[in-house]
C-alpha cells in the first residue's frame, strides 16, 4: 500500500520557520489533491491547508499569510512552508490524499489515506 511520509517537524522557537514535507511512494505519475491537518493535545485534527493539482490552494485562517503550501508532481511530494511560527501552532502535522485525481488506487492511494504525522513544537 502507498506510504505517506511526512519530515521537516522539529523544535523551534516563535517566530521560526520549518518546512514539512509529505512524499508519496507511489509511482510519480499518480496527481494527487491533497492537504495538511494538524491535531495539539487533546484537540481535534484541523485542517491547515490544501492543494489541488491545477495550483489552488486553501489556508485555515489561522495560517493564512503565515504557512504556505507547494507541490512538486514529479517527486510526488507536497510542501508547507511555516514561517513565524507562534507556540498555538504547536501540533503533530499529518498529511492526507484528499482526492486521487490520476492514477490506479491500488498504486497510487486511496482517497483518505494519511500519514504518520510529523511533530512540531514552537516554544514562546
Amino acid at each position: 500500500q502507498v506510504q505517506l511520509v511526512e519530515s521537516g517537524g522539529g523544535s523551534v522557537q516563535a517566530g521560526g520557520s520549518l518546512r514539512l514535507s509529505c512524499a508519496a511512494s507511489g509511482p510519480t505519475y499518480c496527481r494527487y489533491d491533497m492537504s495538511w491537518y494538524r491535531q495539539a493535545p487533546g484537540k481535534e485534527r484541523e485542517f491547515v491547508s490544501g492543494i489541488n493539482t491545477k495550483g489552488s490552494t486553501s489556508y485555515a485562517d489561522s495560517v493564512k499569510g503565515r504557512f504556505t503550501i507547494s507541490q512538486d508532481n514529479g517527486k510526488n511530494t507536497v510542501y508547507l512552508q511555516m514561517n513565524s511560527l507562534k507556540p498555538e501552532d504547536t501540533a503533530m502535522y499529518y498529511c492526507k490524499i484528499d482526492r486521487l485525481y490520476y492514477g490506479v488506487v491500488r498504486l497510487c492511494g486511496p482517497p483518505g489515506h494519511w500519514g504518520q504525522g510529523t511533530q512540531v513544537t514552537v516554544s514562546s
